[in-house]
């Protein structure tokens, strides 16, 4: 008899949430709703309600809009990062770390997601400068480190030829995703296959070794 009331019990109470399940869910609730309707027009009360929760709980872990959009954005970053293990970079080939790296880099980029976080910030950072400042921090600086300590261990090396580590990352991030990020912003392509995201890293690793390898 006590087993079969325990096993009642069991079925009345819903399993409860960890915090970290249901930022999860915001999060990917945000997300939709943010490339829908916009920063400014993003409404907290349908986030809330499609991650399943109260406003209350939503206030309580994402105190702002702004909070919420920093925590977006830092998510995408983090699974970028992850592809990216640093003593695997050091042990790859020359070419192989370097296309690895652009591949990594373009995957996230030139995603639906990414292209939509940035077509959003390019327009609304002007009324809402908060946003420009999570994105440099969150997403343009944090992807730039792993390119730049990448070069800059090849340089130590004398594999590359390369005065600048810093410039140098920006210029390869613009050769790898500049073109077709544009293209799809401005309506020219609707998205861009996994197949020539593989083909333009190879590109920019061949043109980029070939002028700087020693």
């Amino acid at each position: 008899m006590p087993d079969v009331r325990a096993k009642k019990r069991g079925r009345g109470r819903p399993q409860v949430r960890s915090d970290e399940e249901t930022k999860s869910a915001i999060i990917d609730a945000a997300s939709e709703q943010f490339k829908k309707a916009g920063f400014a027009q993003a409404n907290i009360c349908t986030i809330a309600q499609t991650a399943g929760i109260s406003t209350k709980t939503l206030y309580r872990l994402f105190p702002t809009k702004a909070d919420l959009f920093g925590e977006l954005v830092t998510t995408k970053i983090s699974r970028y990062i992850l592809v990216l293990d640093e003593a695997s970079l050091a042990a790859m080939g020359l070419r192989e770390g370097l296309e690895r790296l652009l591949l990594a880099y373009g995957r996230l980029t030139l995603s639906t997601d990414a292209i939509a976080i940035t077509r959003l910030v390019l327009g609304e950072s002007d009324r809402f400068p908060v946003i420009a400042k999570v994105f440099i921090e969150n997403a343009i600086n944090r992807t730039s480190v792993a390119m730049e300590k990448w070069i800059t261990l090849q340089a130590e090396r004398g594999l590359i030829s390369v005065d600048a580590p810093k410039l140098t990352t920006g210029m390869l991030r613009g050769m790898m995703v500049m073109e077709p990020q544009r293209s799809v912003m401005l309506g020219q392509l609707a998205e861009i296959p996994d197949e020539e995201v593989i083909a333009r890293s190879k590109a920019c690793a061949k043109l980029f070794l070939d002028g700087c390898a020693t």
